[in-house]
This record gives structure tokens, C-alpha cells and sequence, in this order.
């Protein structure tokens, strides 16, 4: 079967390539990264979401903290990473048709079949449906007008993409991303371009040089946030993800940055840890999260500052992790780089779905926190082994490409 790992290959000689492998170990980490923190996200105390126990654990709450912390900005560093890729071995019309399979179809399909069966799911659970099936769910027009009106009330922001789309706002605003940065990287794959990332690439001769990068996500902070940050995902965290993507494209483009991260990941490991500790002394009454949705007071710059610095250190450290211990291949990597991409599709679902039952079970929070995250990890499999494997229909729909059995 042909592999459909996102493409990580360094042309060599301009003859042959050589598949990069620490990058697809990092993108597939990441991606069994957000099974597991969805997976766990019933049993935490970071707020409300789909499905939730009523026992919450404070392990379970430390780890997807630290994970929100730097997490989505490192997966829209890593897509930018494997544009600049893509865009090496692929015409403009390529590119954006590559893109468009992958990305805009499966976020309309996905969210026409599977976003309500999240939000059927999270309705009962909640208590505000209680009338019947799943299929008069679908049907009755007082689901219509609570969910578009009320519940997850349509904007024409930002936000319309999460509130429709639930997990798959990710793909739409990478989608968006191609086509806003697209101009961008066409410039830097010419002279004057290449140049400019040639004079930038100046930082890797400082230690923690490239830390003036985050000064641009930053500011976009400072000048669009306006309120506590929620799960809506509006302009600040679009403008956000957007920088972060287009560093990608850059850090890659340059072997002076990744030896500088090589370098210098000690120091993005110090830094980072404070900044991560900074954020937890929430634990001590410290309202942190709540200076974070207050512009204009001294907790607010203060916070939106460390928060920038410690998502990139966090950043700069897993690749420097992947650089020294991941740059092999074997036969899990070769599996799990086609099965990632399908399985982060569908385990929302599924996470949704089992765990609305399992915490209903009158059982140690061990118990069903361990029957949360093997049951999704294994359902998400099966469903990629039993669909995406074998039916080119849903491969298609779902962004994956054709099988050639």
C-alpha cells in the first residue's frame, strides 16, 4: 500500500531524496499526542467539554495543561514544515489541489457525518435532549434551532469553523493557512526570498537567537486578544497559528536554524520549564488564566509574553528530541504514518462515544480512564484497518490517498 505519511524528503544531488524521519515521528507523536490528550479530557479539571466524569484527577489535569500549553502551536509549526516539502516536489496547482483533498473536503464531510454524532452524544449527556433516537435527533427542527441559535450559536468569525467542525477546525484553518501563505512562500522560494531567510538565518549565531521569532506571536496577542481564551478558537488564535505556521515553512528552509536548535536546546529547556510552572501556580490561587482575559493590565502582557516563549521553547526542545533519538524508520513508523492522519479524523468520535458510557459506570476513575484511552486508541485502529484501508471511497472523502491493493 502506498504510504501517505505527509512528506518529509530532502532532495540530495537534485536526483534522489532522503526521507527526513525524526519529522514523521514527530508528526505522528503529535497526532497520537491529541488521541490520547482528547482520551483523558473527561477526567480533567480544565474546563467543560463534550463528555465529562464527574470524578476529575489532578495528574490528568497537570498533563493536558502542559499539553495546551505548546501543542497546537507546534502542530501548525510541523504543517509549515512539511509545506516547504510539499511545495519543493509539487507545482502551485498541485500543491493547492494536494491540499484541498486532504484538507477542505474532509473537514465538509467530516462535518456533515460526524459532528453530530458529537453533538447527540454531548446533548444527552448534558441533559438537554431527552426525547428520542439519534435519528429524531437529526430530524427534529428544535435540535436545528438550539444547536445554531443557541448552543453553538453561527458566527461569521474564526469561530464558525470549531463550532461546526468541533476537532476538525484544525484542518480548516490549515486549509486557510495554505492559501493566505501561499503568496508568502512562493516569495521565498525565489532569489530575493531565499535571500531574506539567508539574512534572518543571522539568529542562529546568538544563543537562544531564535527566541526574537516568538516576538511576532506575541504581539498579535497583545493587539487582538480580548477576552479569556475558550475552545471557539476566534482572529488572535487564527493570526496566532498562522505565525507559527509560516515559521515552520522558514525554520526548515535554512540549516542554520536546526543546528542552532540542536545547539541551543538546553537553553529553551530552562526557560521553559519556569514558564510552564508559571502557568500551573494556578494551583496557588494565582489567577493567571484569568490575566489572560484581561487586556490592557500588567497580568495580561505579562502572561501572553510567557505563554509565546513557552510554547516556542517547548517547541525548539521535542525537536531537539527528535533530532537525537527519532531519526530512524522501522516497520511502526511505516504503519502508524498512514494510519495517523485517518485516526485523528475519527477518534473524537470515538473518545465522545465510549465515554459517554463509561462514565456512567459506577467504577474506580482508573478503571475508566483506562477503558476511555485503550478503547479509543483500538476503535480508531480498527476503523482505519477496517475503512480507510480497504474502501477508497472513504479514503477519498476523508483526505487519504488511494490504495494501490
Amino acid at each position: 500500500m502506498q504510504s501517505e505519511g505527509i512528506e518529509t524528503q530532502q532532495e540530495v544531488s537534485g536526483e534522489k531524496t532522503v526521507r527526513i524521519y525524526y519529522l514523521d515521528w514527530l508528526l505522528v507523536l503529535a497526532i497520537l499526542g491529541v488521541v490520547l490528550f482528547h482520551a483523558v479530557h473527561p477526567f480533567d479539571e480544565l474546563g467543560e467539554w463534550i463528555i465529562k466524569n464527574a470524578e476529575r484527577n489532578a495528574i490528568v489535569t497537570f498533563f493536558g495543561g502542559f499539553i495546551t500549553l505548546f501543542g497546537m502551536p507546534f502542530f501548525f509549526l510541523m504543517a509549515g514544515v512539511t509545506s516547504w516539502f510539499s511545495l519543493r516536489r509539487r507545482t502551485v496547482g498541485k500543491y493547492v489541489h494536494e491540499r484541498t483533498t486532504r484538507l477542505l473536503i474532509p473537514f465538509i464531510i467530516g462535518t456533515i457525518l460526524l459532528t453530530p454524532i458529537q453533538v447527540y452524544f454531548e446533548l444527552v449527556h448534558k441533559g438537554w435532549w431527552k426525547e428520542g433516537s439519534f435519528i429524531d435527533f437529526i430530524l427534529s427542527s428544535e435540535v436545528r434551532d438550539y444547536f445554531f441559535f443557541e448552543f453553538h450559536k453561527l458566527t461569521f468569525g474564526f469561530e464558525f469553523f470549531s463550532r461546526m467542525g468541533y476537532h476538525l477546525w484544525f484542518i480548516a484553518f490549515l486549509f486557510l493557512f495554505v492559501i493566505i501563505a501561499l503568496p508568502l512562500f512562493l516569495w521565498l522560494k525565489k532569489d530575493s526570498g531565499r535571500k531574506f531567510i539567508t539574512s534572518l538565518a543571522w539568529l542562529a549565531n546568538w544563543r537562544g537567537g531564535l527566541l526574537v521569532l516568538v516576538i511576532p506571536m506575541v504581539l498579535v496577542r497583545f493587539l487582538l486578544q480580548q477576552e479569556m481564551p475558550s475552545d471557539d478558537y476566534g482572529l488572535a488564535d487564527f493570526v496566532y497559528y498562522l505565525l507559527f505556521f509560516i515559521s515552520g515553512y522558514i525554520l526548515i528552509a535554512n540549516e542554520r536554524f536546526l543546528q542552532a536548535i540542536h545547539r541551543d536546546w538546553w537553553i529553551y529547556l530552562i526557560l521553559g520549564i519556569p514558564c510552564t510552572l508559571y502557568f500551573f501556580s494556578i494551583a496557588f490561587d494565582i489567577p493567571v488564566w484569568d490575566w489572560m482575559g484581561s487586556p490592557g493590565t500588567p497580568g495580561f502582557y505579562l502572561s501572553w509574553a510567557v505563554h509565546g516563549i513557552n510554547s516556542w521553547c517547548w517547541i525548539m526542545v521535542i525537536f531537539r528530541i527528535g533530532m537525537r533519538f527519532l531519526d530512524y524508520t522501522n516497520r511502526v513508523l511505516q504503519y502508524l504514518r498512514g494510519a495517523s492522519y485517518p485516526v485523528f479524523i475519527v477518534h473524537q468520535p470515538v473518545i465522545v462515544v465510549i465515554a459517554f458510557y463509561v462514565v456512567q459506570w459506577d467504577v474506580d476513575l482508573t478503571i475508566k480512564l483506562l477503558v476511555v484511552v485503550v478503547g479509543s486508541f483500538a476503535v480508531s485502529l480498527g476503523l482505519y484497518e477496517l475503512l480507510f484501508r480497504r474502501i477508497n471511497m472513504i479514503r477519498t472523502l476523508f483526505g487519504s490517498k488511494l490504495s494501490k491493493n
